[in-house]
């Protein structure tokens, strides 16, 4: 995690000097006639993204680079928390800042964004809580986005993130099997960014499906199936969810059968949500993300229905957006 740490762009600064260290950064740019903050009210919120001992290096500045898109729209102070592998030798914790402003709608609207880097050891875990208090910008929510952690029990030492946060952003495409089923303090406040990637999707079926009755979609209705390609994995296991949620509210019978399948072999792969009645009534999704494209095929009694649409995931910096405001 060292060399995440160090592959962060950033200036390098004493963990007791981050205040000063940010202020002394944007004197610099200004004196070079950089853009700078001319108000720090303009920060909206602060984010703690905590990146997990499954991160490469690569990720790590994948992972940046859509905090920082997601910041030019909601100017934020990001706190990267970088822990370092129990066989490292370090003792101390090491810092680094960066800040960067973008054009907002008019050339009045000034926008930035600050970063902090902590890379931290395992002994200086009982010191973390309270450096990353500092590095906040104070009054302002919190929101705390775990990344690629190896194990989730790992969390039980970080109780403060977890409880003072008003979102917890999980991102079960990539986090350990029992993401789903921890013991989150505050369950209500957890957000997964594989849904939050899917809005576009449950807009457009959902939007489709509403020119039926709700009684004509779960009137005989057997089974739902979504089958997704490994990559989709997360994605499709949301999606059934979320229709499973849906149709209870139309009042499917307890009796449906919902489950995930196999992707069908020789296919495009993303993903595929089917309805089974047992007769000639039927519905069914595909989307293909690579194309950019999803087809409907409906018949509910009152002839068959074709619809090809577009089908796309949201950016990451637009998900980000999704999971923490909605």
């Amino acid at each position: 995690m060292s060399s995440v740490f160090d592959s962060l762009p950033g200036l390098n600064v004493e963990v007791g000097s981050i205040s000063g260290g940010l202020d002394q950064m944007w004197d610099d740019t200004a004196a070079k006639g950089g853009a700078a903050p001319t108000d720090f009210k303009a920060t909206q919120l602060n984010l703690v993204l905590h990146l997990g001992f499954g991160t490469t290096v690569e990720d790590a500045l994948v992972q940046f680079q859509n905090a920082l898109r997601f910041a030019q729209r909601y100017p934020c102070r990001v706190v990267m928390l970088c822990p370092l592998h129990f066989d490292d030798n370090a003792t101390e914790m090491r810092a680094k800042i960066y800040g960067e402003c973008f054009l907002g709608k008019s050339k009045d609207d000034t926008r930035c964004v600050e970063f902090v880097a902590l890379s931290y050891p395992r002994m200086a875990r009982k010191f973390l809580e309270s450096q990353v208090s500092i590095c906040l910008s104070a009054d302002l929510p919190l929101y705390y986005w775990v990344h690629r952690f190896a194990v989730m029990s790992r969390l039980t030492d970080y109780q403060y993130l977890l409880r003072e946060s008003q979102r917890v952003l999980i991102d079960s495409a990539t986090a350990p099997a029992d993401a789903l089923t921890y013991p989150w303090p505050r369950p209500e406040a957890v957000r997964d960014l594989a849904g939050a990637r899917l809005l576009h999707v449950r807009q457009n079926i959902g939007q489709f499906l509403s020119a039926y009755a709700p009684a004509a979609l779960v009137q005989g209705l057997r089974t739902v199936t979504v089958a997704a390609a490994p990559a989709f994995a997360a994605e499709g296991r949301v999606l059934l969810a979320w229709t499973r949620e849906r149709l209870a509210n139309c009042g499917a019978a307890p009796a449906v059968n919902y489950a995930g399948a196999p992707w069908p072999a020789g296919t495009p792969g993303s993903i595929e949500l089917r309805f089974d009645y047992g007769d000639a009534r039927q519905f069914s999704w595909h989307g293909d993300f690579a194309k950019n494209a999803s087809v409907f095929e409906a018949d509910f009694g009152a002839g068959r229905v074709t619809l090809p649409t577009t089908a796309s995931l949201l950016a990451p910096e637009s998900a980000l957006s999704e999971a923490i405001f909605f």
